[in-house]
């Protein structure tokens, strides 16, 4: 293939391995997973072990290549090395920057000043030996194209100085660097942390790998001088010298998976497409799930700029992971994933899979839609992520989500104005933004622990409250998917065991109020599509009122008038009354036959 990259191998301190044994590792290493070999690779190894010892020549090292990137610049270019770097995480494990052991900074350091480490000694020392080793790679490299480096031990110190001078024509596609000392103060040769604080535009991503028993790379990566990147460790059972042989590296299977994806791309298997005669019917969560993706790429259709760019990677994380905890939940229920969900998947370890969008709501009823519509206008929908948009562009992408659902754009205003309404009544006066969203997250979990699991017992007010309610005991309370559910369960629980976790001192006066916000926005809502209210709602708020009366009551008499705790209370006495005003002044206090007991 002529654009098929070339893989360059930068050896460490020896004979540069003259033999080239390298070489075969790492190429039965690449078909054990099914990629091919190197016999089609155009592999450049260049050997400069004798260019290490000494040199007639006093040469100037090459100079940097890279171009100053504006500041906008530079943030897009970290902005696409980071999302690419994710991706490696996702494909190759968890980044692991290890943590030094005791000792060994100065061993290693001892270690550079003995005669086997002559050669790198002389690389970080002596200016024209650098120089001399740096043009002879150079020289072998082609003018332009793409190409993989390989680098272990000093090789590695020698790649991170090279990349900043390589023609500007040449892309490194990716660069996995092994057994590298980069992490030790005595390789920062001329400054070479402060010059690459940020990734070279040329360079697509890097990974290192650090093997555990490896002294050389002082039981931790190079992340802790070069933060853009990640590491990963391995652990090869092997001691001193073997644990850090190059061949110890290239014989393991994620650092040849690291290296195969480079050189060869994805081995990623597509999803089996569903057999669209009999397609699986969406259950609510899965309905949950898509309504929040759609709603989500609306939001980013209205983002410019940087906005968008960081928005649109936020919500590649997301999406990737709700579809591929979908396909584990389905699998363990041994049923079939809608297709609608199943079209949602994409190859996450590549950054340049196209991000499927989600197809145009389905219809759901006006009474199914009150609890999942008020959920989504209050909630994070690219939860763990923060990126704060403006209420008319959240209200619009409302807007167009409910026409898409059958419901009218009038619908998706109503929703924004509820909750306004909602806001005003409890005296707030604050906007809706992340630091209220993160006080419901937190708050949800503490009392999803506090009820021993009773505020997941969702009730009627939200469609298929039995299938939610499974779904959250599944996804658990973190993540987007699981914040969705866990909203929408205290959106809709009944009965004093919800009651008690509201008012109990885990649950904090501002969890308490957001809780009570979108409560009372949903029976806004009710009221404005001319819906009935929900009994539950006036029952959990009485309950709740009593139950913090009584706390207040019982503390109040021995402890200090201005303590938190008090404070506390007071504040959550003062919502829920505003709370039981507002309804029973709008009209939506239940009647007496239609009051349900907590």
């Amino acid at each position: 293939m002529p654009d098929s990259p070339s893989l360059i191998f930068l050896h460490g301190v020896g004979d540069g391995d003259v033999e080239d044994g390298w070489r075969e590792v790492l190429s039965q290493a690449l078909q054990q997973l099914d990629y091919p070999g190197l016999s089609g690779t155009h592999v450049i190894a260049p050997k400069y072990a004798h260019a290490l010892r000494g040199t007639d020549y006093k040469l100037p090292v090459p100079d940097p290549t890279l171009k100053r990137l504006s500041r906008d610049d530079e943030r897009k270019n970290r902005r696409d090395f980071e999302h690419r770097m994710s991706a490696m995480e996702f494909r190759l494990g968890h980044h692991d920057p290890g943590k030094m052991l005791l000792n060994v900074n100065p061993l290693i350091g001892a270690a550079v000043a003995t005669p086997p480490f002559v050669q790198a000694r002389n690389y970080l020392t002596k200016r024209e030996i650098r120089a001399q080793v740096l043009r002879r790679i150079l020289d072998a490299l082609p003018p332009s194209g793409k190409i993989v480096i390989v680098a272990h031990s000093l090789g590695s110190v020698i790649a991170a100085d090279l990349v900043p001078r390589l023609p500007t024509q040449i892309e490194v596609v990716g660069m996995v660097t092994i057994g590298s000392p980069l992490a030790h103060g005595a390789f920062d040769v001329e400054g070479l942390r402060t010059s690459l604080r940020e990734p070279p535009p040329s360079l697509a991503w890097w990974v290192n790998f650090w093997n555990e028993p490896d002294l050389v790379a002082a039981h931790r990566g190079v992340s802790s001088v070069f933060p853009w990147m990640i590491d990963l460790r391995i652990d090869s059972k092997t001691m001193l010298l073997p644990a850090h042989a190059c061949a110890t590296y290239l014989a393991n299977e994620t650092v040849a998976a690291a290296i195969g994806y480079a050189l060869f791309g994805s081995l990623s298997k597509e999803i089996a497409p569903a057999n669209k005669d009999v397609d699986a019917i969406l259950d609510p969560a899965e309905q949950m799930a898509l309504l929040a993706l759609r709603y989500a790429n609306l939001l980013k259709s209205r983002l410019k700029g940087e906005q968008r760019a960081r928005f649109d990677g936020a919500l590649r994380h997301v999406q990737a992971a709700v579809v591929e905890d979908f396909i584990a939940r389905a699998s363990g229920e041994n049923r079939a994933l809608p297709t609608a969900m199943t079209n949602l998947a994409f190859d996450f370890s590549d950054p340049l899979s196209p991000l499927p969008e989600p197809q145009p709501a389905h219809h759901l009823s006006r009474e199914d839609s009150i609890v999942l519509l008020t959920v989504l206008a209050s909630e994070n929908v690219i939860r763990p992520f923060e990126i704060e948009i403006g209420t008319d562009k959240r209200r619009e992408a409302m807007e167009d989500l409910t026409a898409e659902m059958g419901l009218t754009s009038q619908f998706g205003a109503q929703v924004f104005d509820a909750q306004s309404e909602a806001r005003r009544a409890l005296g707030g006066g604050f906007k809706v933004n992340l630091v209220k969203l993160g006080a419901l997250g937190v708050g949800a979990t503490a009392i999803v622990i506090a009820t021993g699991g009773l505020a997941l017992a969702a009730g009627a007010g939200l469609a298929g409250a039995a299938a939610l309610t499974s779904a959250l005991a599944a996804f658990g309370p973190g993540g987007m998917m699981g914040g969705l559910l866990t909203a929408g369960a205290l959106l809709t629980a009944g009965g004093g065991g919800v009651a008690f976790g509201l008012a109990g001192a885990s649950t904090t006066a501002a969890a308490l109020e957001a809780i009570i916000e979108r409560r009372l926005a949903a029976e806004i809502l009710r009221k404005k599509q001319g819906l009935k209210p929900d009994p539950d709602v006036w029952a959990v708020l009485t309950e709740i009122e009593r139950q913090v009366r009584r706390d207040h009551e019982r503390l109040d008499e021995l402890s200090d008038s201005d303590a938190p705790s008090l404070k506390d209370l007071r504040r959550k006495i003062e919502t829920v009354e505003r709370a039981l005003t507002y309804l029973r002044e709008n009209d939506l206090e239940p009647s007496p036959d239609d009051k349900t007991q907590p």
